[in-house]
C-alpha cells in the first residue's frame, strides 16, 4: 500500500507540474484577492484592525482551497477512474489524495501568510502557533473536501453537492482555525491555545478516518 501510495503521490506531482493548472490559479486568486482587500479596507492609511486581518486571512485561504482541492476527484474521467479501480486499492488512493491535497493547501496557506504580510502587514506576535495552526487547518480543509470531492464526483451536479456537503465539517475546523490564530495574533500563551489546538487535531483525524473507512465502499460503485 506504501508503494501504491508514493507511486499515486508522484503522479499527481508530475501532472501539476506539466498542467500548472491549480498552482498559477492559487497564485493569481490570492494575490488578486490580497490586493482586492488591501484597496477596499484602506491598509495603506494602516487602518485595518487584528480581528479583520485574520477573518480575511482566513477566508481567502478557505476559497482558495476549494478551488484548489475541489477538483481531486471530479477532473478524474471515468476511464482513468476505472484503471485506478484495477491497478491501486481504494485505502491508497484517499491517502495520497488527502496527502497530496494537504501539501497543496499548505502551500497556498504559506503563499498567503507571505502575501499577507508583505501588503497587509504581519501582526502576528507568535509565529510558531500560528504556523502549527495553518498545517492543521490545511490537513482540515484538504481532508474534508478530498473526502466530500470523492462523494460529489458520483453526482450530476457535483459542484452544488460538495458545497452542502463540506459545509457542515468545514465549519467546526474554521472556527477553530480562526481561534487559534487569534490567540497567535495576541501573543497569548500556549497553553491557552492547547485544548483548541488538540480539539482541532482531533476533527482532522475523524475526518481522516471517516474517508478512509468509507471510500472503499464508495469507490466500488
Amino acid at each position: 500500500m506504501f508503494k501504491q501510495v508514493h507511486t499515486l503521490i508522484l503522479k499527481e506531482l508530475t501532472l501539476e507540474w506539466r498542467q500548472k493548472y491549480a498552482l498559477n490559479g492559487i497564485l493569481l486568486y490570492v494575490v488578486s484577492a490580497v490586493f482586492i482587500t488591501y484597496l477596499s479596507v484602506g491598509a495603506k492609511q494602516g487602518n485595518i484592525a487584528v480581528t479583520t486581518w485574520n477573518a480575511l486571512y482566513w477566508i481567502i485561504i478557505l476559497f482558495s482551497a476549494v478551488n484548489a482541492v475541489a477538483k481531486s476527484f471530479v477532473q478524474e474521467h471515468q476511464g482513468r477512474q476505472l484503471y485506478y479501480y484495477m491497478i491501486a486499492s481504494p485505502e491508497a488512493i484517499i491517502v495520497s489524495k488527502i496527502i497530496y491535497n494537504s501539501f497543496l493547501t499548505l502551500v497556498l496557506a504559506l503563499l498567503g501568510y507571505l502575501v499577507f504580510s508583505i501588503i497587509l502587514g504581519n501582526p502576528v506576535q507568535d509565529q510558531g502557533l500560528f504556523v502549527l495552526n495553518l498545517l492543521l487547518g490545511a490537513l482540515g480543509f484538504s481532508a474534508c473536501l478530498t473526502m466530500v470531492s470523492g462523494i460529489a464526483s458520483k453526482a450530476s451536479n457535483n459542484a452544488t453537492l460538495m458545497a452542502i456537503l463540506s459545509f457542515p465539517v468545514i465549519i467546526p475546523i474554521l472556527l477553530m482555525a480562526i481561534r487559534v490564530s487569534k490567540n497567535a495574533l495576541d501573543g497569548l500563551d500556549w497553553t491557552v491555545s492547547v485544548d483548541k489546538v488538540l480539539t482541532l487535531f482531533a476533527i482532522n483525524i475523524i475526518v481522516a478516518v471517516t474517508a478512509y473507512i468509507l471510500f472503499p465502499y464508495l469507490w466500488r460503485s
